[in-house]
């Protein structure tokens, strides 16, 4: 067995390398198990050994089949020397046709489709006759087009054609109960404006709202601050120890206004405007020019400003609080050298004032600083020292020279002792303060003239401009309102 399986090995070789080997002819029982497509050439194409079937003679046993393996192998072209072997030429290469693709063309019905019921597709199939050139060419000119929807279809229509047409204002829903459904049906929109122009409809939609929305939160804040200022203007009137109080900001009439111009805008600045005799103050147009804008005021409009809200309090006695008003001298005399008493003790006799100074209620003090005006308020009243500063300070040394002036006055006046240790000494909180730096002697005028009134300091800044066209139109009758 071994020296047979030995032969048989020996054969396939000498087969594979000598392709003149005559083949052998297949066993009949083996059938080819797919048919070939192309014709079989006449000449031979060089076979491989492993398709070779054994040949009878050596599945044979016997003597014979070894003689046979041993002749074979010495007459076998590997066991010749390299000058005697011949060399072969290549096999031919295989012939083909021009012709259309040999596969199976499902898409038109051709050729022949596997099923998978069908136990027997392996079987052979006699040869189908390949497509040429021009039958293929044929075949697929044969087939129809697909069909496309008409441009002239009626609105509201509906298009069942396999070309879908998507609609740029609807959705298309797809109903997933159907499983194999192919078609998509969809309205055909005529589409009356351009794309770009309905966007920016769109858009301008949207920004008109939105501007409305803007417009609505612009008046309603015009609204909140036009109640606000009607609301400041009641308050205004709302006073803790009086029902209301108007007269602060009594606007002024057309025929004041005009005064009050010529007034301050005039050319003769050497014009007498307005004469008290009381206290033997003139008021040239040159002095009442520091009621405008931007300017300082002098000491004659003040001196004659406190002595018109002293005539006012013993007009209305029962209106105003009963106050003092010192001039702006009395502070730089009383600390003139230091603190000396003798340089004011004749100010406040009584046959001059008519009262006692401790009798007052208020006594106003004006303080001078080189280019600033603040007020220092011996208030008998609630027994208190208070300084306003426009611009927020606090002197604290002042209020103790007046203290200590007070008790002298006393004691001079009155023959009594009476102890301040125990009265405050502050600053006023939420004063009014100015935003700029030639107001202070304005503010000083208006805190005087509020607490006379037994007022809270309820004016601003803003407020300014019309108190120095009011203070000037007061001076010009010699009456405070």
């Amino acid at each position: 067995m071994g020296a047979l399986t030995d032969s048989r090995k020996r054969v396939s070789a000498d087969h594979h390398l000598i392709p003149s080997f005559p083949p052998s002819s297949p066993p009949p029982s083996k059938r080819p198990k797919l048919a070939p497509l192309l014709p079989i050439s006449s000449t031979p194409p060089l076979q491989s050994s492993s398709h070779i079937p054994p040949s009878p003679s050596s599945a044979a046993p016997g003597p014979t089949s070894s003689t046979a393996a041993t002749a074979s192998t010495s007459s076998s072209p590997s066991s010749l020397p390299p000058h005697r072997r011949r060399r072969y030429p290549p096999p031919p290469q295989r012939p083909h046709h021009i012709h259309g693709p040999q596969r199976n063309i499902r898409a038109f019905g051709l050729g022949h489709i596997r099923s998978n019921s069908n136990p027997s597709w392996y079987s052979p199939s006699p040869p189908s006759q390949p497509l040429g050139l021009d039958q293929y060419v044929d075949l697929v000119k044969s087939v129809p087009p697909a069909p496309t929807p008409s441009a002239d279809v009626p609105r509201g229509a509906e298009s069942t054609a396999e070309v879908v047409v998507v609609d740029d204002r609807e959705d298309i829903e797809q109903d997933d109960e159907r499983d194999d459904e192919d078609e998509v049906k969809a309205k055909v929109v005529e589409r009356k404006v351009l794309l770009y122009k309905e966007l920016y409809q769109a858009s301008s939609r949207q920004r008109d709202a939105r501007h409305q929305e803007l417009e609505f939160e612009v008046c309603l804040a015009e609204k909140g601050r036009l109640w606000l200022e009607r609301l400041e203007e009641v308050l205004l009137q709302i006073t803790p120890n009086k029902k209301g109080v108007p007269e602060p900001f009594v606007p002024l009439t057309d025929e004041d206004e005009d005064r009050v111009r010529h007034a301050l805008g005039g050319r003769k600045r050497r014009e007498t405007l307005s004469v008290h005799e009381a206290s033997n103050i003139v008021i040239t147009r040159e002095i009442l020019q520091c009621l405008n804008d931007k300017d300082w005021l002098n000491d004659e409009v003040i001196n004659l400003y406190l002595e018109l809200l002293k005539e006012r309090e013993l007009r209305e006695p029962n209106k105003f609080v009963k106050c003092h008003f010192f001039n702006t001298f009395f502070y730089k005399k009383l600390i003139n050298g230091g603190y000396d008493y003798k340089a004011v003790r004749r100010w406040t006799t009584k046959r001059k004032l008519g009262y006692n100074l401790i009798d007052c209620d208020k006594i106003f003090v004006p303080i001078h600083k080189e280019v600033h005006w603040c007020l220092a308020v011996i208030n008998v009243r609630d027994k208190k020292f208070q300084y306003l500063d426009s611009l927020g300070s606090m002197d604290m040394k002042a209020l103790k020279l007046l203290a200590t002036y007070l008790v002298d006055e006393v004691k001079d006046k009155n023959g009594k002792q009476i102890d301040v240790l125990s009265w405050k000494q502050e600053g006023v909180q939420n004063l009014p303060l100015q935003e700029n730096g030639w107001d202070c002697g304005m503010f000083m005028l208006k805190y005087i003239d509020f607490y006379s009134r037994d007022v809270d300091l309820i004016f601003r800044q803003k407020h300014m401009p019309y108190f120095r066209r009011r203070t000037a139109k007061e001076i010009l009758d010699l009456r405070a309102g």
